[in-house]
């Protein structure tokens, strides 16, 4: 079972325009907690030198709109140490609202290829959560891709590269296209996502079987709520389903059942749904090496709690050797998943580690600097009585007091 709704939100553009802070604002509501923890996934823009600016803006305008803080979680190239990594899916697992946005889609697919976020991704929606990726990262939803600045920018022969495939978990096999209704060319036709007309014609037979193409309007949102089997159509512009270059559109307001928009213009039968988008997923059987990863990250997060690090240490050991048990039995899905939480601990317990071989001295260094200041002026004023004091009250919480020709220095009493 899940606590928190199961949203898939695609974007054509202007995520952080004032004209979609009303379907953040939405998606938020539907999360019902407060204060949501939203994290921005800066992948797509990793490569860009203000990519620190393009966050701060970011966060900028989910704290003024919509009053969210929105934590960047950065992940920006394949060299990144794999703490990066593992931190980074940590974190988008973890939080209520995952977005990302703006950059290069085939930047953020080759620094993502090969790595646990698509099965990241997909349990959040099979547990709860919300997924909004918009322009950039919307393109890499689907199960084909548009390089959109090699095709565009660069002039290379339109081509399709493999996407993540996430729709596939709803059951729909498409390739997002944001910026459906995209009008900058002026003169000349940069619909579909700077396509044009004719570029998307030599793209289309590329798909696989059946495959359609989803477009995503310019300030448009195609929500997919998971619970309901519904999608809905927000913002000012429409959503397209084109196949074998018929189009059906859905305008700002339409609501509609997941399969109607699949089967819009005749689409192929469905590809078999990983998530069940009308029901919760089933419950896990009562032995299986997810429930125990599960089970043994609960015990992992409770020893955090309770700051009982054996026990944290203990759960960490256990899951690796059932890692080792089943192995020769798991399925390839299973065997991710465990392999996730194994990593997603390790990190984990790396953090607290670091925080506890902290310097003790940092934490209190403030407080004692401000008492030895105050026992000195009582020294110069000849108030003995309360310097003598003070110092036997620092002695008593573990700080030595040396009084030397230079000032007074003090120690942690080992």
């Amino acid at each position: 079972m899940h606590s928190r709704p199961r949203l898939l939100t695609v974007m054509g553009s202007g995520e952080t325009a004032p004209t979609m802070a009303k379907v953040h604002r939405l998606l938020f509501e539907r999360l019902g907690r407060t204060p949501v923890d939203a994290v921005l996934l800066d992948t797509p823009y990793g490569f860009q030198e203000n990519a620190d600016d393009i966050s701060r803006r970011a966060s900028a305008y989910f704290s003024r709109n919509l009053g969210v803080r929105l934590e960047p979680v950065t992940w920006r190239s394949r060299g990144d140490d794999p703490l990066v990594r593992e931190r980074a899916l940590a974190r988008v697992r973890d939080s209520d609202y995952v977005f990302a946005g703006p950059g290069s889609p085939t930047y953020a697919l080759a620094v993502w290829k090969d790595t646990a976020l698509r099965d990241v991704l997909a349990h959040k929606l099979a547990r709860g959560g919300c997924v909004t990726f918009s322009s950039a990262a919307a393109l890499t939803l689907g199960v084909r891709a548009v390089p959109v600045y090699e095709i565009y920018k660069v002039g290379e022969a339109p081509r399709w590269v493999e996407g993540l495939d996430l729709l596939a978990d709803i059951g729909l096999c498409a390739a997002v296209v944001p910026h459906y209704d995209n009008a900058e060319g002026g003169n000349h036709d940069t619909r579909f996502c700077y396509l044009g007309e004719r570029r998307l014609r030599m793209l289309e037979p590329e798909l696989p079987t059946g495959a359609f193409v989803l477009g995503v309007g310019e300030h448009t949102a195609c929500v997919f709520d998971l619970d309901a089997g519904t999608v809905s159509v927000l913002g000012r512009g429409v959503v397209s389903v084109r196949y074998h270059g018929e189009t059906v559109t859905f305008p700002s307001g339409s609501v509609l059942e997941i399969d109607e928009l699949r089967d819009a213009n005749g689409a192929a039968p469905p590809i078999p749904a990983s998530v069940d988008v009308a029901e919760p997923p089933p419950a896990a059987p009562a032995i299986s090496l997810g429930g125990e990863a599960d089970r043994l990250e609960s015990v992992f997060d409770g020893a955090l709690t309770t700051r009982d690090a054996s026990t944290a240490a203990a759960a960490i050991l256990e899951l690796e050797q059932t890692n080792f048990d089943w192995f020769a039995d798991m399925e390839a899905g299973d065997m991710a998943h465990a392999r996730a939480v194994l990593r997603r601990l390790v990190v984990r317990l790396s953090d607290v580690a670091v925080e506890g071989m902290r310097d003790p001295r940092e934490s209190i260094e403030p407080f004692v600097d401000a008492l030895v200041d105050i026992r000195d002026r009582a020294r110069a004023e000849r108030s003995w009585d309360v310097a003598d004091q003070l110092r036997d009250r620092l002695v008593a919480a573990g700080v030595q007091v040396h009084d030397t020709p230079e000032g007074t220095v003090w120690t942690l009493v080992e």
